[in-house]
């Protein structure tokens, strides 16, 4: 009798322990991809845990940002914000591509932290900026981006970080679920929907949609993303059409053929003019107000 309770008891223990394994941390979101890829929410991961392992590998993580043009206004902003919530305790490199060097002011960073000015062309209007980002990206990983970090994080100049964006982004390729769209139809997506663009993706495929603005990874994967990309964008120009969402178009159509190994929610990518949503218990990077008509001009 004794052995018999023993053994239940025990069959007991175990299937609560695998019951507690196999529970998503989140049961009122999407946490893992069709291909087994999780989704970053808050209550998914441990950061201790993962500040512990990243600085163990002494990793540092590269950001780049686009100030050109009238973006330089927000680049002050942007840089103070990371100091105070991007990957706090680790080594960061901002490297700010921009074509007006004598505007950047001069900010004290963190030890641990530098700041590096990539002189780039200017260009007339911003979505041949927005575009010629990704050319720009994957020839600097090449001339000096692989000798100096280990991770590449790439997002917009026109945000703030407003609550912690730590090491739990990091993997080999991940991408940002676009806040206009993380709830909706995937027939909604506004993908490039024209046959003849390198974009093109038709409606009865996709899996997310991905923001242009937030996206990153391991050296090589960003490397292979943005050299396509940029090929892609090329190819288009000299076939005389413009995807419909520039290099975020791209980006989709890329991130269709080669999976994400892991992508962010939401609260990686938010805009406060969206409302508040309850499945959101943080907003970690936000849009900031400004006039898009007049910053663009």
């Amino acid at each position: 009798m004794s052995l018999q309770i023993t053994c239940t008891t025990t069959t007991i223990q175990n299937g609560e322990e695998m019951y507690r394994i196999l529970k998503p941390p989140r049961t009122d979101v999407l946490v893992m991809t069709p291909w087994f890829a999780p989704i970053v929410w808050d209550g998914t991961f441990d950061i201790d845990l993962l500040d512990y392992k990243f600085k163990m590998r002494n990793v540092t993580i590269g950001l780049t940002v686009f100030a050109v043009k009238k973006y330089i206004i927000f680049l002050q902003g942007f840089i103070e914000s990371a100091e105070n919530y991007f990957m706090q305790g680790h080594q960061v490199n901002y490297y700010v591509f921009t074509d007006q060097p004598e505007a950047v002011p001069q900010m004290n960073l963190k030890p641990g932290r530098n700041l590096v000015l990539l002189v780039v062309q200017s260009y007339p209007q911003w979505q041949e900026i927005s575009m010629h980002r990704m050319e720009m990206i994957y020839l600097f990983i090449q001339k000096r981006f692989k000798k100096e970090v280990d991770y590449l994080v790439c997002v917009d100049v026109d945000m703030t970080f407003s609550d912690h964006v730590g090491v739990e982004i990091l993997d080999n390729l991940f991408g940002t679920l676009h806040p206009a769209f993380y709830d909706t139809n995937p027939i909604e997506y506004t993908y490039e929907r024209r046959i003849e663009s390198e974009a093109y993706i038709p409606f009865y495929e996709g899996d997310f949609y991905y923001a242009g603005g937030f996206f990153g990874g391991k050296l090589k994967e960003v490397f292979l993303l943005t050299k396509r990309c940029h090929e892609a964008i090329m190819k288009d120009k000299n076939n005389e059409i413009e995807a419909i969402w520039h290099d975020e178009s791209h980006i989709n159509k890329y991130f269709l053929n080669h999976k994400p190994t892991k992508i962010l929610s939401p609260e990686y990518l938010w805009d406060n003019d969206m409302g508040n949503r309850n499945i959101l218990r943080k907003k970690r990077f936000l849009a900031v107000r400004k006039n898009h008509k007049a910053i663009r001009s």
